[in-house]
């Protein structure tokens, strides 16, 4: 059976933990996009891990986790990641890279750099791994697909050669930097073949055989629904679908093996980068939310930088449960609120003084205004409860209005950052 773990919002929604956790019973985790611009923070018993290409399954003796062909495949990052969860006790995981995985160059890390030097005051907030430079080139058609690091000299020459006639023009011309080294380059390529060799495989050959074995198979999706190309708040987005649906091409599985797909929203919002974002708070409120937020407050796993924080967006949610295809939703960090007298939650948008409870594209987005329903809060800790029924009435009926409004079923509230604070309910 395939399952599919994705976020609801803007990443950062707690996607790891849950992957985490489900990966006890399953056989495979399979990354499918994204690159290591994000990353996804594990709490466990071997200690703290913000992991930004391994899937977040690595943890378990029993689980295959694979780099699929839709990731954005920064090779020396992997390694140094396997390495260091190895220095922390974690048994060697079981790696499989796909074949037709695209590889991320030391040349996309610096084009993204220049560009978002060159954007100033209007830079998209890229965390500068390379990952717009990378996708670009791959639909270009100008990528090198690991595969091709095991083509004969000649091949990846005149390719080089090629890539480097047009990134050079741009690099002297517009950036003013100096041109790319052809040499240098065919060496880079060498160096990753060697990284990478052990661990190559034919993906989607492996994943329908396993299909037909009936193991059981994770899809973890980076970032969230407001971060997808298409659907998502175009331009401020990244370069690969953040959605469920790309599973089945970045992993290279029929769409129809998809028989779950669990989204992942935080109990209030946080945002990494630019973009609209309604719900958001400033000042000594949005301090005392972000030191609180997270597992260690709310800080980007990969870059650092203090995520923006705002309260639940419902609007938003249903939206992005609704292009996700959610069957359930895993409701995360709800015991960061507990603090709280009274919380606000956004359950529309005025736009041109009128109110609505659907998601608008960007230009309409950036006109609105949140509207506000107030609960009252729990004001006491909740971490350790184990039973739904054991939360206070208060948490309770936020959980409930939350699940009313975003018109999808909350099956999972995470009530820790421990893969076992966890409270099931049927639905």
């Amino acid at each position: 059976m395939v399952k599919a773990i994705v976020g609801a919002n803007w990443g950062d929604e707690g996607k790891g933990k849950i992957t985490d956790m489900l990966a006890q019973k399953s056989d495979i985790i399979v990354r499918f996009q994204g690159g290591a611009n994000a990353g996804h923070t594990i709490v466990n018993n071997y200690g703290k891990f913000a992991l930004h290409s391994l899937p977040s399954g690595v943890f378990y003796n029993h689980t295959t986790s694979i780099i699929g062909n839709g990731v954005a495949l920064n090779i020396p990052v992997l390694f140094n990641e396997i390495q260091s969860i190895v220095e922390k006790g974690v048994p060697t995981p079981k790696i499989l890279v796909s074949d037709r995985a695209q590889i991320v160059m030391s040349y996309h890390i610096l084009f993204d750099q220049c560009e978002e030097e060159r954007l100033g005051g209007k830079a998209f907030g890229s965390t500068k791994s390379g990952i717009a430079p990378f996708y670009s080139d791959k639909y270009a058609k100008i990528g090198f697909q690991v595969s091709e690091l095991f083509a004969d000299e000649k091949y990846l020459r005149d390719k080089i050669a090629n890539v480097c006639v047009k990134k050079n023009v741009v690099l002297e011309n517009l950036y003013h930097k100096p041109a790319l080294d052809e040499d240098k380059l065919y060496e880079e390529l060498m160096e990753y073949k060697k990284m990478v060799e052990p661990y190559v495989c034919d993906v989607s050959k492996y994943l329908w055989d396993a299909i037909h074995e009936g193991k059981n198979i994770l899809l973890e999706g980076q970032l969230g629904s407001m971060k997808d190309p298409d659907h998502g708040i175009y331009p401020m987005v990244t370069s690969s679908s953040t959605l469920a649906a790309y599973g089945a091409i970045g992993a290279g599985i029929p769409p129809y093996e998809i028989k779950e797909i669990i989204v992942v929203s935080k109990a209030y919002s946080s945002a990494v980068g630019a973009g609209a974002f309604v719900s958001e708070i400033f000042g000594d409120e949005a301090d005392e939310l972000r030191r609180r937020g997270g597992d260690g407050g709310e800080f980007g796993a990969t870059t650092g930088r203090p995520r923006r924080m705002g309260w639940y967006d419902c609007v938003a949610s249903k939206y992005g449960c609704r292009i996700q295809g959610a069957t359930g939703v895993a409701f995360t960090v709800l015991d960061v609120l507990g603090y709280l007298d009274e919380i606000p939650v956004c359950t529309g948008y005025e736009i041109d003084g009128k109110v609505t409870t659907d998601f608008p594209t960007t230009h309409l987005l950036e006109k609105a205004k949140p509207v506000y329903e107030v609960l009252p809060g729990w004001k006491c800790d909740i971490r350790g409860i184990k039973k739904y029924e054991d939360l206070p009435e208060n948490c309770r009926k936020y959980i409930e209005f939350i699940e009313k409004h975003i018109e999808c079923p909350i099956t999972m509230v995470s009530n820790g950052p421990g893969r076992d604070d966890i409270i099931f309910r049927n639905k």
